[in-house]
């Protein structure tokens, strides 16, 4: 009788032990589907929920195709818009038409887990077109370098890369702090005009609250243009008005006729302004200096190299 008690103990045990382990390992199960999990509100306050990483992305804008190659998350990505050109990698994916010409049928036909696009390139009606059709869309919407910041750490939040995004991060911090301590004394009177449509298509500048009016702070002279808000239309008139003494083009130059900087100091009319008198005009990178993603911090260094 003792003996069948104490096998009747022994296998009670057992089974205790065994629903223990059975209840860690789904604890261990949830925990890990848990943190598997993705869940991130955009810059436009749209919430995006995921059961898992996301394993294919289509990004429609070249900025936010820029921040997930730097942060590591390259290898996700399915489809490209038609402007996203950077790094040389991306141009082995697949493209897709953006903008207004963005085509639904196109990009849903790719199977993403989740599009990314930003809202100067995008609308919202885009937006809601393609979360109709179930598909999770992270929308960016970065104007100043801070907006640049938080759009490298969501996008680290979407895909899982948070350490990576946060070193970025880190990375531009450094280089902006580089450039700024190397202007020794600020100029005042030093102004500056950043063209970023030329006078063919209509003048277009880079008002405050821009990452361009940012840098031009960082490198010590003053935006010609600061009483706009954001990117304007300014005319011929305002522009030889204010007599700029720097001038920052950014047409993009593909080998034939006059360079971008040519055009500018041939100009009927514009000869009696200082950056033109001068020779300073300069022709910066286009996509380094439009785009706000991780080379930014690129842009402003080359544009110390060209105002000292």
């Amino acid at each position: 009788m003792k003996k069948l008690n104490l096998k009747l103990l022994v296998l009670m045990l057992a089974m205790v032990l065994s629903m223990g382990m059975m209840t860690a390992c789904g604890d261990s199960t949830e925990s890990e589907e848990s943190e598997a999990a993705i869940t991130v509100t955009d810059m436009t306050g749209n919430e995006i929920s995921l059961d898992a990483v996301p394993e294919k992305i289509v990004v429609l804008t070249p900025s936010d195709c820029e921040i997930l190659y730097a942060i590591g998350a390259g290898d996700t990505v399915v489809g490209r818009g038609e402007y996203c050109d950077y790094p040389e990698e991306v141009l082995d994916i697949v493209t897709v038409k953006s903008g207004d010409d963005t085509n639904m049928e196109e990009v849903i036909a790719l199977e993403p887990d989740v599009i990314v696009m930003g809202t100067m390139a995008q609308t919202e009606d885009q937006v809601a077109a393609l979360k109709d059709a179930g598909i999770e869309v992270y929308v960016s919407d970065s104007k100043t370098i801070a907006d640049t910041y938080e759009n490298i750490e969501l996008m680290g939040q979407l895909t899982g890369h948070v350490d990576e995004a946060a070193t970025v991060v880190e990375e531009m911090k450094t280089k902006f702090a580089d450039v700024e301590a190397k202007v020794e004394a600020s100029d005042p009177d030093k102004t500056i005009y950043f063209e970023v449509s030329p006078l063919e298509y209509g003048l277009w500048t880079a008002g405050t609250d821009t990452f361009m009016d940012e840098i031009s702070t960082m490198l010590g002279v003053k935006n010609v243009f600061e009483d706009i808000s954001g990117f304007g239309e300014v005319s011929e008139e305002q522009v030889l008005e204010r007599n700029p003494d720097l001038i920052v083009t950014t047409t993009m130059y593909f080998g034939e006729g006059p360079t971008p900087e040519e055009e500018v100091l041939a100009r009927a009319g514009w000869t009696s302004v200082t950056a033109i008198k001068d020779g300073m005009v300069y022709n910066a990178d286009s996509n380094m200096i439009t785009r706000p993603g991780p080379r930014l911090a690129d842009a402003a260094e080359a544009l110390y190299e060209f105002i000292y």
